[in-house]
């Protein structure tokens, strides 16, 4: 029996988020499995079922769960991997909102970030230290090479983090993530944060501790919010030039 506790943090769509996904990776909630309505999960929580309705198009976004119209939001099966063609067209119509692709990444990153601290062998981290020494021996970098080499780097941690549902998520992000990144590195000074931050995620995968972890995720996206928000603005704008590249 599911014991739904009431959500009381600032956060309150990510905390929900967070329940619902605990549940599933856990398995306390299965595949098929067909969660309550959003009046009843918000009557449970004690929040509105606007926030409600954030929480399960974010996880949707990010592949747990499937919202059928007349029907209700079901759990997805995570056993089967899905194409990168698929997942496209399954979020066609999300994977334009800047502000949930951002939602689904912190959540679904910092986690795998943070699993994945002590579970990475030296050679793990030893590739993950060439991926970002191969992005900054790039000679006339593009944002689609440089976007590569970065999903490389997101990937293997995912991998390699000891939760197989995590690394299928975490390669749904990144196919939900390419094209706003694209536009993103081409943004001055973007190359360079983006290595700046995996850097320091990097020491702190080293010292394989996942509180310090999480803490540099949490800074990293913090930076990455405030840059997400000037890009939504129009603040910032693509150039022609990536020679000199804040972050994906």
């Amino acid at each position: 029996m599911v014991q739904w506790e009431s959500v009381k943090r600032v956060t309150v769509t990510e905390q929900i988020m967070e329940q619902i996904a605990h549940f599933i990776t856990e398995g306390q909630l299965k595949a098929g499995d067909k969660l309550p309505n959003e009046r009843e999960l918000a009557a449970t929580l004690g929040v509105t079922r606007g926030r409600v309705r954030e929480a399960l198009r974010a996880l949707s976004l990010i592949g747990l769960i499937t919202i059928k119209a007349g029907e209700g939001s079901f759990v997805n099966n995570q056993e089967v991997p899905i194409p990168e063609d698929t997942i496209v067209w399954m979020f066609h119509n999300e994977i334009h909102n800047l502000e949930e692709v951002y939602a689904a990444r912190k959540l679904i990153e910092t986690e795998i970030y943070s699993t994945a601290a002590g579970k990475l062998a030296p050679p793990h981290l030893e590739q993950l230290a060439l991926l970002l020494q191969r992005i900054r021996d790039l000679q006339e970098p593009s944002a689609s090479a440089v976007l590569q080499l970065l999903d490389e780097f997101d990937l293997l941690i995912g991998e390699h983090c000891g939760n197989a549902i995590y690394f299928k998520l975490m390669q749904t992000i990144v196919h939900l993530r390419r094209e706003t990144s694209t536009h993103i590195l081409q943004v001055p000074g973007a190359v360079e944060s983006s290595i700046e931050s995996r850097s320091a995620l990097l020491t702190a995968l080293e010292s394989g501790d996942s509180t310090k972890v999480r803490t540099t995720a949490n800074e990293f996206f913090k930076t990455s919010q405030a840059f997400y928000e000037s890009l939504v603005k129009g603040e910032l704008r693509p150039s022609r030039s990536l020679k000199d590249r804040p972050t994906t």
